[in-house]
């Protein structure tokens, strides 16, 4: 034991750069310094390890040193987002991520997820990937990223990249990954860059920025079809001006002493608005700028992409009362002139009820979330595109509207969340597990099992190849484009 503690001390005074995590027991080196995480009889696991530092609404750039062992046996704070009415959830010294890792063999396959929430919420510690790390066989890396204002507010005197911080946290994030994760096991040259929703649209903008070549090898994007376009420099401008005016600042000075809670949930309210569009949303990557110079479409990777099955279902949720007289009304605020041919192809009668006919529309339509515009991206890409549509329904029913396959469906088959969730049944685990094996697959070979050539569809009940364009009348939609 005694001579355990003296390796591990001097292990840690040398401060060697490429010993492997098996060597040194709960300990790991890093370009900072070393850090102290847990060890299971299945994992190893490191949280709160500082990526990167960033002051308010400048670039990030690498973590100071530390002296000593740092423990990492404790999540990092969260970006700082809206958290009960009148209080902030975390803090504006965020950056850091998690690793989980197997026990056994090094050289693994990395994961890199990044979070969704809408660019305003979400954290790395909602996810716990221990579940996929055992399973597949697979170094999976959580990680944190500025929201909101803080790292999307364009403001044209922040700097020509101020609306893409986010971006640029995750790129540090992908940097230090590449230049750290052999130490914990993982293999620097074979790295998948995975998000959900708003991490999905991340993972987009990264396809398509030249500062993001070459940090991963392959892509998993759910729920956030590339082809829709992120939020144009001039737009982004104009709004971050409207904001700033709303503040009461004149310069940049001034939103720069702001207290923290005056620009932590600004535009809560428009988040939950119904659009058609995806970049109507208040905060997002801002294309036309050094970090995304072009708006994303294919992909120099290859790609892993898909989504549920009824993306919109919660968001038409609050307007489930929706009557059929009010429908083509709702239509024609979203769709403008087309509203009478998309009126014609989807009658309030094609469902049950008008608003799961305006949910299964929208998720046709895919224009926020949603099939048809997956399609573009399969078309424009260079290299090989895989597809899936997750189907098995979540069982949630508000009133009498059910969420079926809803939005975000899919994450607790993959991994555990932080919020309550109901038990998987036994059909239902043997579908997690299923998913776990294909999701590994595609990290460890790029091939997750099926052919390029049709959609996997999943349910607890089945697996099965569908034609996504048939399916959800993508020929219709492509005519109005």
């Amino acid at each position: 034991m005694r001579k355990a503690i003296l390796t591990t001390l001097t292990l840690a005074l040398l401060g060697l750069p490429g010993v492997a995590a098996a060597d040194h027991g709960e300990l790991a080196p890093t370009g900072s310094g070393w850090v102290r995480g847990r060890v299971t009889a299945e994992h190893r696991v490191y949280q709160g390890i500082p990526y990167a530092e960033a002051a308010r609404w400048q670039p990030p750039h690498p973590p100071r040193p530390w002296t000593g062992v740092r423990e990492a046996t404790q999540p990092g704070p969260a970006c700082a987002q809206a958290g009960k009415p009148g209080e902030v959830r975390g803090s504006e010294d965020c950056l850091s991520l998690n690793i989980h890792r197997p026990q056994g063999t090094d050289r693994l396959p990395v994961l890199v997820f990044v979070p969704g929430g809408g660019f305003t919420t979400g954290a790395s510690s909602d996810y716990d990937p221990s579940r996929l790390a055992a399973r597949g066989k697979v170094l999976v890396v959580t990680l944190n990223y500025r929201l909101g204002a803080l790292g999307f507010l364009a403001h044209p005197e922040l700097g020509p990249d101020a609306g893409n911080l986010g971006i640029q946290d995750q790129q540090a994030a992908l940097r230090w990954v590449r230049a750290n994760i052999a130490a914990f096991g993982g293999d620097p040259a074979k790295v998948t860059l995975w998000g959900q929703s708003a991490g999905g649209y991340s993972v987009c903008a990264h396809l398509a920025s030249p500062a993001s070549r070459g940090l991963f090898q392959r892509a998993i994007v759910h729920s956030a079809p590339c082809a829709n376009p992120m939020v144009e420099r001039a737009e982004a401008e104009r709004r971050a001006r409207a904001t700033a005016a709303t503040l009461g600042c004149p310069d940049t000075a001034c939103l720069r002493g702001l207290p923290l809670t005056s620009l932590v949930g600004l535009h809560q309210d428009q988040v939950s608005v119904l659009r058609r569009d995806f970049n109507g949303r208040p905060w997002l990557p801002v294309a036309g700028t050094p970090t995304l110079p072009i708006q994303p479409l294919s992909t120099q990777v290859p790609l892993l992409l898909g989504g549920t099955a009824d993306e919109m279902r919660p968001f038409v949720a609050p307007h489930r009362a929706l009557t059929a007289e009010d429908y083509p009304n709702l239509v024609t605020s979203l769709f403008g002139t087309d509203a009478p041919a998309v009126l014609a192809q989807y009658p309030a009668t094609a469902e049950p009820t008008p608003a799961l006919t305006l949910a299964r529309l929208l998720t046709d339509h895919g224009g926020a979330l949603g099939a048809c515009t997956q399609l573009p991206v399969v078309a424009a890409s260079r290299k090989p595109v895989h597809t899936f549509e997750f189907a098995e329904p979540t069982g949630h029913v508000l009133g009498e509207f059910p969420y079926g396959a809803a939005h975000g469906a899919e994450l607790r088959y993959l991994l555990d969340l932080s919020w309550p969730q109901p038990p998987l049944t036994p059909a239902q685990q043997a579908l997690a597990d299923r998913m776990i094996e294909h999701w590994a697959a595609y990290a460890h070979t790029g091939d997750p099992g099926w052919s390029r050539h049709g959609t996997r569809r999943f349910t607890a009940e089945r697996t099965t190849r569908i034609d996504l364009a048939a399916e959800h009348n993508c020929g219709f939609w492509s005519q109005l484009r």
